[in-house]
């Protein structure tokens, strides 16, 4: 994981969360994909910083690397 994004057991049933927020990358990634803008999002959630939203999308990209075989 990354200093800003944890999965912890019994948190968000085990999802990565966003610096152990009730926040999942998930959600973050949702809202975007959906068109908010990121101060949108900060605007909403004003417990988000800017730098998390470069923690969430590491590790979008990373966890989209991984291969199941």
């Amino acid at each position: 994981m990354t200093p800003r994004i944890a999965i912890e057991p019994g948190r968000c049933s085990g999802q990565p969360c966003v610096r152990g927020l009730r926040i999942t990358e998930w959600d973050v990634l949702g809202w975007l994909a959906a068109g908010m803008t990121e101060q949108q999002i900060l605007d909403d959630y004003p417990e988000l910083e800017p730098d998390d939203f470069r923690a969430v999308y590491d590790f979008a990209s990373r966890m989209g690397r991984r291969v199941v075989l």
